[in-house]
């Protein structure tokens, strides 16, 4: 990725971080990594485990930025969410995968952010 997509996606995770914290959401992790992938963000709401894909976008020319959340990419997500809750003993733990879509102005100024709650169910065989 380049340093001005870099840059960019790292504002809209910020805007993302900054809209779920005001919702009373605990950040457990930014960038989680494990398996080849990675998580924007591991958040918790109540007793319930939010694993959240941030998508930026300055343009709408290819699209709406959940649009990029492609088949592949929730199964990508499914990998590293089932090895997080493995690894920090949390199998028993209400999950779900939630989509923030961000949308900014060329100055980089946000202009929409829209969370999409259960933006899709786990991909993968054996499931939580």
């Amino acid at each position: 990725m380049d340093r001005s997509r870099l840059n960019i996606a790292k504002i809209g995770e910020s805007y993302a971080v900054t809209h779920l914290k005001a919702r009373g959401y605990k950040i457990l992790a930014q960038n989680y990594r494990a398996i080849r992938g990675e998580i924007d963000l591991v958040a918790q709401e109540g007793d319930c485990i939010v694993f959240v894909e941030v998508k930026t976008r300055r343009s709408l020319k290819f699209g709406t930025p959940q649009a990029a959340v492609t088949a592949q990419k929730q199964r990508q997500i499914s990998k590293v969410a089932l090895a997080y809750i493995q690894t920090h003993n949390r199998l028993n733990a209400p999950c779900r995968f939630d989509v923030i879509a961000i949308h900014l102005s060329p100055q980089l100024e946000l202009l929409k952010l829209e969370q999409i709650e259960n933006a899709f169910e786990f991909q993968g065989e054996g499931g939580f």
